[in-house]
């Protein structure tokens, strides 16, 4: 059985509500089609110390401001997950969870979306599935030859998992600087391999500031001015408490990226060895789209060249949350709501 709506929204982690909320807002018929069980999206898979770079109040989707958590200045996951179950609730936003979209088609004037649970024929079509079930794995030498675990930023969870143990931590970014102080400050021996020496940002900049960067650099580009670099150009870790207490600990002391991985461990190029039980991979994400293959607009790096939201090749197709290129900082809690805001408008134009 084919059924219908004017837009099928295809994930419903806050990028997809975001959309619901204002496609509401606009009258439109909608439906949102979610692989996961149960609400909150990628954030009911993250490790148990993840905090938000933000207070709650500026790490908001539209609408409803996140309420404070209890003595937290910057809120943990499980306080985010709760936030986003009830935004689904309160809006009463149509999201049918367990339902993984396998492809994305053209017929005539309509998207085809195909899923295990019937197919839909939608005039338009949100991708929002983000980037967290596309782990990136880089190709080091000796990968497949270490005898000890391999894991991605997506599979950690507390450091009582390593206890005894030696971990490498690989990726000089936000995840890997947090796992790196929540294994170190949890008494688990770690090497924290990074490409160059971490940058951290100045202890009192957060996502509230980050969020205005990237949005002007963005601003910047679209009026033909410099690249100013934006968030990029101040450092690559937001110095959450919990990094903070690391660092001025002494415990966050980072190498050069090692040449290749040992059965045993790891070694670098100055011929030094370091024994291992563990590795964690804390380098980065792909965009999810494999169920948009079927409609050929895959460009360089694997992304779909966008205007705005809307795909170049397809004006019934909008991406939302990707990063960047899909609107400034969309890929975070308070940065999604303006692209949000801009597709579900254009949408809404182009089914009159």
């Amino acid at each position: 059985m084919t059924r219908r709506a004017d837009v099928v929204v295809i994930g419903g982690g806050q990028s997809g509500l975001a959309a619901g909320y204002h496609l509401r807002r606009l009258g439109v018929d909608f439906v949102i089609l979610d692989a996961q069980s149960t609400p909150g999206g990628a954030w009911q898979h993250t490790w148990d110390s993840l905090r938000l770079f933000s207070p709650a109040a500026y790490s908001s989707l539209p609408g409803r401001l996140m309420p404070p958590q209890p003595g937290e200045a910057y809120p943990d996951a499980g306080h985010v997950l709760g936030y986003l179950a009830d935004y689904e609730k309160r809006y009463e936003l149509p999201v049918q969870h367990g339902v993984p979209v396998q492809a994305v088609r053209r017929e005539g004037a309509f998207l085809r979306v195909e899923t295990d649970a019937g197919d839909w024929r939608a005039r338009a079509v949100v991708s929002a599935t983000g980037t967290w079930s596309r782990p990136f794995l880089p190709a080091v030498p000796g990968r497949d030859v270490f005898a000890g675990r391999q894991m991605h930023t997506t599979d950690y969870r507390h450091p009582a998992d390593f206890a005894g143990e030696h971990v490498i931590v690989v990726g000089g970014g936000n995840s890997g600087a947090q796992i790196a102080a929540d294994l170190a400050l949890g008494g688990v021996r770690i090497t924290w391999a990074t490409r160059r020496p971490p940058r951290y940002l100045a202890d009192d900049i957060d996502g509230r500031i980050l969020f205005d960067v990237a949005t002007a650099r963005r601003r910047a580009l679209d009026e033909g001015r410099a690249d100013s670099g934006g968030i990029a150009s101040l450092g690559d870790i937001v110095a959450v408490p919990p990094v903070r207490a690391a660092r001025d600990a002494g415990l966050l002391d980072a190498r050069p990226p090692f040449t290749r991985l040992t059965a045993t461990g790891a070694e670098w190029a100055d011929g030094s060895r370091a024994e291992a039980d563990t590795v964690i991979w804390c380098t980065g994400f792909r965009p999810a789209l494999s169920h948009l293959a079927p409609l050929g607009l895959r460009g360089p790096r694997g992304r779909v060249p966008t205007e705005g939201t809307r795909a170049l090749d397809e004006p019934r197709l909008h991406l939302l949350g990707y990063g960047d290129w899909t609107g400034p900082a969309s890929a975070t809690l308070i940065g999604v709501g303006r692209p949000a805001r801009d597709a579900a408008r254009r949408i809404a134009q182009q089914l009159g």
